[in-house]
């Protein structure tokens, strides 16, 4: 319990940094390209020390170490589970995974085959997939600020909501999760779109796929960004399906290339077999069987799912095409009613949209929120579903996280007002010239 603790003020304390540092980042009296200097180094500072760290508050990147082993040893992880291996490998794994296959694409399950190849010692593995979040990282420092001049968002500001976030310090860099990488490679996807056209555009989003399937996403956004400012409905349909079948392709192809395949298809309802308090269909789905006594989870994510579907294809279909505005503000949309209507949902799935959503022009009530969510969502990182049964650590630790959430909103909103009453009086006189 004293880990606990110790672990939740570190966190707090981090928070706290990091909310300073976002403060900082939008302070107009300094020059843009030194904020964003600032706010890259002081990712650095934070992120890079956590290379050499074991995987933290989520035990999947030992998962992905002993995927990477398989793979090495020619045994797929689209046919084999982690228990077929012995020894270490294998006992660091959650006990929930170690028979099921992998839902992931192709991309990490080749690194994680090469990891292999020179060493098969689990820290060492989770050191190799760690490197994966910090590239992800470092596509995000470059896309990001491109991403946010689009929609005259300040870049320093939305780079430092993005690299320096406590959900992904906590979630996508210490957790050891392949959602970072996957929405790098979608965001930059977004630009190679705008620079250099639908294609690469569209085979960026196949390669964020082969990370994990939700990156398809990200291909809407190319859609709307590749065509003029006004697009018939038969011009959309065209170029929707031409990216669809050029990121299918891509992924198909790399699966091809690597002889894994795509056996991932069958394992993409694994993540579904636990019950996650975040997804809003699942919740709703035990709604209905306490009130009913029907078996409804299935179906009421089924059409949480179908709903998604029907989103994504009417702003492809509907949402202003040629505006790169308006076309990041559509697909951060559906991003986020991906995180919503998911049947599953972990914290690290919030990553999905939190690029998206910060390179966006926000009012004021939204940017506040997305600020209370990532840093909030980082201190509540310690609550991973293995502690399932620790009734009075997990206690301990929900009152550590309202305790240190309480006082950072108190001590944000201060900083929030003083910063007002130090703006107000050099607004007036240039108003009044």
């Amino acid at each position: 319990m004293l880990a606990m603790a110790i672990v939740v003020i570190g966190l707090g304390l981090a928070s706290s940094a990091w909310l300073q540092l976002v403060r900082v980042s939008g302070d107009r009296r300094l020059e843009e390209g030194d904020r964003l200097a600032l706010v890259r180094r002081a990712s650095a500072c934070w992120v890079v020390p956590l290379l050499l760290a074991p995987p933290m508050f989520s035990r999947d990147g030992w998962s992905y170490g002993a995927q990477g082993v398989m793979t090495h040893l020619g045994l797929s992880p689209y046919v084999w589970a982690p228990n077929i291996l012995d020894g270490e490998i294998v006992e660091a794994v959650d006990p929930m995974w170690r028979s099921t296959l992998t839902p992931y694409g192709p991309v990490p399950l080749i690194w994680g085959s090469a990891a292999a190849g020179v060493t098969v010692d689990p820290w060492l593995l989770a050191v190799a997939h760690r490197l994966l979040s910090l590239v992800g990282l470092v596509l995000l420092a470059w896309a990001v600020p491109r991403l946010a001049r689009w929609s005259g968002v300040d870049a320093a500001r939305s780079s430092a909501l993005v690299l320096a976030s406590p959900l992904m310090v906590a979630h996508g860099v210490a957790g050891l999760h392949n959602d970072v990488l996957m929405v790098a490679v979608g965001a930059v996807a977004l630009v190679v779109a705008v620079e250099h056209g639908w294609v690469p555009g569209a085979v960026l989003v196949g390669v964020a796929a082969a990370v994990k399937l939700p990156a398809g996403l990200f291909g809407i956004g190319v859609v709307l960004l590749s065509l003029p400012l006004v697009a018939t409905h038969a011009q959309r349909t065209w170029r929707t399906a031409a990216v669809a079948l050029v990121a299918v392709g891509t992924l198909a192809g790399i699966g091809a290339v690597s002889g894994l395949g795509v056996g991932w298809v069958h394992a993409l309802g694994v993540p579904g077999e636990v019950l996650t308090p975040m997804s809003v269909s699942t919740q709703l789905g035990r709604l209905v069987e306490l009130m009913t006594g029907l078996d409804a989870v299935a179906t009421v994510r089924g059409l949480g799912s179908a709903l998604l579907l029907a989103i994504a294809v009417g702003v492809a279909l509907r949402a202003r095409t040629g505006c790169p505005r308006a076309a990041v503000r559509a697909t951060a949309g559906v991003a986020l009613a991906a995180v919503v209507l998911s049947p599953v949902v972990h914290h690290w799935y919030l990553l999905w949209c939190l690029p998206l959503l910060a390179v966006c022009h926000l009012p004021r009530r939204g940017e506040r929120v997305l600020l209370h969510v990532s840093w909030l969502g980082g201190l509540v990182a310690p609550l991973d579903s293995s502690l399932a049964g620790a009734d009075g650590i997990i206690a301990l630790a929900v009152a550590l996280v309202a305790g240190t959430a309480l006082v950072q909103s108190l001590a944000h909103r201060r900083h929030e007002a003083q910063a007002e009453v130090r703006v107000e009086p050099s607004r007036a006189p240039q108003a009044a010239r």
